[in-house]
């Protein structure tokens, strides 16, 4: 059980770690983003920014999937390039936002094998296990728009009763 609640919240951070790009870029098509003047404040991140923190990704992973010293550094780097591909294709307003999710997607997949082939045979059963429970998150959040954090799957309304 508590293996199960672990590879879940796991799924939950790897998710939006990883796949947090997507509300950015959606937030990017919707509000492109106004160049900061010079000598002012800078801007706070972009929601879902604060969780493609390579080191949070690389400790949370490390703590859920048990990973070496040595996997610990073979994986931070592909964090970090991963985080700087994103950003970089974040501020390319010269995508479409279909081309942007595209690009997006193929970074996520590349970076989610580079990942698996440094993972154990047990490592990689639960990593596979939280990206596919990431997919069907994404999946239903896509069919029924964000939900609050019930902790349960959306219900469909209730028929009037009259």
């Amino acid at each position: 059980m508590r293996q199960q609640i672990r590879a879940i919240t796991l799924t939950g951070l790897l998710a939006v770690g990883l796949s947090g790009s997507i509300l950015i870029a959606q937030d990017a098509a919707q509000q492109p983003p106004s160049p900061p003047a010079q000598g002012s404040m800078q801007q706070p991140p972009m929601r879902g920014m604060r969780h493609m923190n390579p080191d949070r990704q690389l400790k949370h992973m490390t703590k859920m999937l048990n990973l070496s010293a040595d996997q610990q550094s073979q994986i931070k780097p592909i964090l970090v390039d991963h985080q700087q591909q994103m950003q970089k294709l974040m501020q390319d307003q010269s995508l479409s936002r279909q081309d942007r999710m595209q690009q997006m997607r193929t970074i996520n997949q590349d970076t989610h094998a580079k990942v698996d082939a440094i993972l154990n045979d047990q490592q990689k059963q639960q990593w596979q296990q939280m990206m596919q429970h990431r997919m069907q998150m994404r999946h239903q959040q896509m069919q029924n728009g964000p939900q609050p954090n019930s902790g349960s799957a959306p219900q469909p309304p209730a028929s009037p009763q009259q």
